[in-house]
């Protein structure tokens, strides 16, 4: 097959892929949002027309609280981020709201402490880290009686750098868009690397299952035979389901509410790449491994 003849091209790619996202996290950083870094969010739904955001904006900027994020929610909501507010402090920004008389209801007031966002961010890695070495685990042990060519430990560190290239990549995305268009990480944005981490394990499985098979059957000759046998049993569906999917999430991108932009966003990008790794990177990597083997012995 194409993909297992060109195999280290493939590689490669996603290699330069990867260092350039990490080149991205460290020279922009990460553009945390209230979830992670502390602050205060509010929500609310104006009875009547909602003013200019501009409008909005200038209004709460006579308060003097800093830099503000303000997102439409539905028709006539809104939700507001700034730094954590004293109640004096939020009962200014209630009043600046009502430009020209008009009437809303402030629906919630939140606020989060640095200290609590400092534990989320922390808890937040945790969970990732602990999910990728679970999946890996469970792929070694799931896969446990194909000791040949490749040992089972081998398609689960397969599995792991698929699952690495699959987060770092989006997060890496996200660091430029921070630092380019102020576009914040938050819950949600874990939220889509969780989701995207079981949609490339998925695609993975079932490449890696097909593999199996047919080396139980003896199909063909070699392991890269068999490896291009599987990816050619597969691919259709992998790029059938990726594509619907994507297809989903940009109409929730384009058509949804504010609030949901960068999470549909997010896992759209995240889920093309999550599919280019269970194709291009996660079997190519277990032929390098067999070949490097063959070598040792």
């Amino acid at each position: 097959m194409f993909i297992v003849k060109h195999k280290n091209f493939f590689i490669g790619l996603s290699l330069v892929m990867f260092l350039l996202s990490i080149f991205s996290i460290f020279n922009y950083g990460l553009n945390l949002g209230i979830d992670f870094k502390g602050g205060s969010i509010m929500e609310i739904e104006y009875k009547e027309e909602v003013p200019d955001i501009t409008l909005i904006k200038e209004a709460i900027k006579t308060v003097e609280i800093g830099d503000i994020i303000v997102q439409e929610t539905g028709d006539k909501g809104l939700l507001i981020k700034m730094r954590d507010l004293k109640e004096d402090e939020r009962l200014k920004v209630v009043k600046a709201l009502a430009i020209n008389g008009a009437t809303f209801e402030e629906k919630r007031f939140d606020s989060i402490g640095p200290v609590i966002g400092d534990e989320m961010s922390r808890k937040a890695i945790i969970a990732i880290v602990l999910v990728c070495i679970m999946i890996a685990l469970f792929i070694a042990f799931a896969f446990r009686h194909v000791s040949k060519p490749v040992s089972s430990f081998k398609y689960g560190l397969a599995a792991l750098i698929a699952l690495l290239h699959d987060t770092v990549i989006p997060t890496g995305i996200m660091a430029y868009m921070g630092a380019k268009y102020g576009t914040e990480i938050d819950l949600l944005f874990v939220s889509a690397l969780l989701a995207i981490l079981g949609f490339s394990i998925h695609d993975t499985i079932v490449v890696f299952d097909r593999v199996r098979e047919n080396l139980k059957n003896k199909i063909s000759k070699s392991f890269e035979e068999t490896i291009g046998l599987s990816l050619n049993q597969t691919f259709v569906r992998s790029m059938n389901t990726s594509a619907t999917t994507i297809f989903t999430l940009l109409a929730l991108y384009f058509f949804g509410g504010e609030s949901t932009k960068i999470f549909a966003l997010v896992l759209s990008i995240g889920i093309f790449f999550g599919t280019y790794s269970s194709v291009f990177l996660a079997s190519p990597i277990l032929i390098l491994m067999e070949e490097f083997q063959g070598k040792k012995k």
